[in-house]
């Protein structure tokens, strides 16, 4: 077995203190110790990210495990593989010999490889009289056999983060509901208090979560957002709603009337029906709307409404109508605004004009405005959802090339 003794590389290639740790680490293999090959591999793979390496280094690691002949890596045997770089080349996909030494040498870094070489840097193995592999030099593998209780650790540690991060990602993602619907069900239904106060810390607390983001960081704005939760809860439980109960039965008797209905009046009334004036027709889904822009369509090009739908996802136009009714709140456009959209458009293509003021938020002074705006020139037959919805997909497929 070549393993436990301290080499220097060849050429220019320095030698390092590290370096003759990882090498001296593999002295310490418990006799007798073996382990499948394909399952540190997998390990490996799986704690990509805090070994530091990349998946093109996981390439050149899966092409030099496929020389060793057996599937389990032995204390007590050959762990030395010597294929050539055309060889090695080859079974990683084609890789460029350039990209191929530079991979080498970040999983010797890394310290899952360690470089046996020869007086000339070659790699070749010499046998003896029976055939037997005598000695070989190339790369050593028992770095793998060493650490293989912690690489199987640090994959584990991996799975548990993850799981973590789509636990708090849940959680923030039902807490950030539960505070815009009591806040929007306070300032509708006028409760006492500072609630557009209350709102602006929701929008800032919101305006801080990342695209992409790490368990610590979801895990404070949880917190917080937790704490939001609780003050609404706590303003709205001393709150003194007996004088509205005839009102309250009233609009529970409306609701169990309607509740079969898809109109975005029962999402969300007008202004004009809460002062009493008599409420306009209902109007039926526009079914060449949904026709035109399917809602596979929609999402794609406004991706963050999702964000705001029950869960987290939006699966059906009527979802799609209810986180629009979430995200106009946000947006601050008043409710009036929403309904004449909703009048003017029709209500899906309202959600839809919403979901795509939200992507364009940082570029809109002010959404209440613009929706205004849109609704104005849509009745006047000057305005189509239509390029602004691939306008957005077409950016967003240029924001994907961009970044990769």
């Amino acid at each position: 077995m070549q393993t436990g003794s301290v080499t220097t590389p060849f050429g220019r290639r320095p030698m390092t203190l590290a370096l003759v740790r990882r090498q001296t680490q593999t002295a310490d293999i418990k006799p007798g110790k073996t382990v499948d090959k394909w399952k540190v591999f997998r390990d490996a793979s799986a704690a990509i990210e805090l070994l530091g390496i990349q998946s093109n280094s996981l390439a050149v690691l899966d092409a030099l495990l496929t020389f060793h002949p057996d599937n389990e890596l032995r204390q007590d045997g050959q762990l030395v593989v010597f294929p050539s770089n055309v060889q090695l080349c080859l079974r990683a996909h084609s890789m460029a010999g350039a990209t191929l030494r530079r991979h080498l040498a970040v999983l010797v870094d890394a310290g899952l490889i360690v470089r046996k070489d020869s007086a000339n840097g070659k790699r070749y193995a010499r046998k003896d009289g029976k055939g037997e592999i005598e000695c070989a030099y190339g790369f050593d593998l028992s770095p793998l056999l060493a650490r293989s209780e912690e690489l199987a650790h640090m994959a584990q540690q991996v799975m548990a983060d993850r799981a973590a991060l789509r636990k708090a990602k849940e959680s923030l993602t039902i807490c950030r509901r539960d505070v815009r619907k009591l806040i929007t069900a306070a300032m509708d239904e006028g409760a006492e208090g500072d609630w557009q106060g209350i709102e602006d810390m929701y929008v800032a607390l919101v305006g801080r979560i990342p695209r992409v983001a790490a368990l610590a960081t979801i895990g404070e704005i949880l917190d917080e957002m937790q704490m939001l939760r609780e003050e609404v809860v706590n303003r709205l439980e001393v709150q003194d709603f007996s004088g509205k109960s005839s009102t309250n039965d009233a609009h529970n008797e409306q609701h169990i009337q309607n509740s079969n209905t898809e109109s975005i009046n029962e999402l969300e009334p007008s202004s004009r029906n809460e002062q009493g004036a008599k409420p306009s027709p209902v109007r039926q889904p526009n079914t060449e709307t949904l026709k035109a822009f399917p809602l596979g369509m929609v999402l794609k090009a406004c991706p963050q409404i999702t964000d705001y739908g029950d869960g987290g996802a939006i699966e059906n136009w009527r979802s799609m109508m209810k986180a629009a009714v979430v995200v106009r709140s946000m947006l601050g456009i008043s409710p009036s605004a929403y309904q004449e959209a909703c009048e003017i458009m029709g209500p899906e293509n309202a959600a839809v004009a919403v979901a795509c003021i939200l992507e364009r938020a940082t570029m809109i002074t002010s959404a209440g405005g613009y929706l205004r705006d849109l609704t104005r020139r849509a009745a006047r037959g000057e305005f189509s959802l239509g390029p602004m919805i691939m306008a957005l997909i077409k950016a967003s497929g240029q924001e994907r090339l961009r970044a990769g």
